[in-house]
């Protein structure tokens, strides 16, 4: 069984017992939504779909396609066109922050390395998505479809000739970038974002406050 794996369980039993219930609901969904994304991402992890031969394009089912489509249902689902736009935008700076990380540690992967690239890459993308999110639902859209955007800019790139590669979108299964990424930028989100609640005068205040600072 992979970390990723054992994290993945790890949080849905967090979920089974409750303890995730407000960032659930954040995200629109529920607790037996959420132990079926878990499941599938756990299980589809396994599977890999081929989408181009040459240059090489793939896509794990649960490292790549589940959370990408849970990505698009919270971004659906947006409240407002405000939030929308928000959402986009950080997704879209998110994916330029990780490519411009990416060519500045272009060298790695030659024996140097204190980290694996790919997860200095995800978690960077984590907290950039945060900070350019900061609500739940922008942070976990921005961190899953951001880095989403800079794999297939890389492909991009691959295809035109520019470098020689291939594109294995979220092929490391369960603990691929994508969902390092996605949930490191919610987790910020929860943790910051109730601290700063409770400093405002907890859930009475936010409430107060019309929800201004969460979506």
């Amino acid at each position: 069984m992979t970390i990723g794996v054992i994290i993945l369980v790890i949080t849905g039993l967090l979920i089974y017992f409750g303890a995730a219930h407000r960032v659930l609901d954040r995200l629109h969904l529920t607790d037996s939504m959420a132990l079926f994304f878990i499941a599938l991402i756990i299980i589809g992890s396994y599977f890999e779909l081929t989408i181009r031969r040459s240059p090489l394009l793939t896509i794990n089912i649960g490292g790549g396609l589940i959370p990408i489509a849970l990505a698009f249902y919270v971004l659906y689902r947006a409240d407002s066109s405000k939030e929308l736009i928000k959402a986009i935008v950080a997704v879209v700076l998110t994916a330029g922050a990780i490519y411009g990380i990416s060519y500045f540690f272009r060298d790695f992967g030659h024996g140097r390395d204190i980290i694996d690239p790919l997860y200095l890459y995800a978690v960077s993308g984590g907290i950039i998505a945060y900070i350019l999110g900061r609500s739940r639902r922008a942070s976990f859209i921005a961190g899953t479809l951001g880095f989403l955007l800079f794999n297939l800019f890389t492909y991009y790139r691959v295809f035109t000739g520019r470098i020689v590669s291939q594109v294995r979108i979220g092929g490391a299964g369960a603990f691929d970038s994508i969902i390092i990424s996605g949930i490191l930028a919610v987790l910020l989100a929860e943790i910051i974002g109730e601290s700063r609640e409770r400093l405002q005068g907890g859930p009475a205040g936010e409430k107060n406050r019309g929800d201004s600072n969460e979506k």
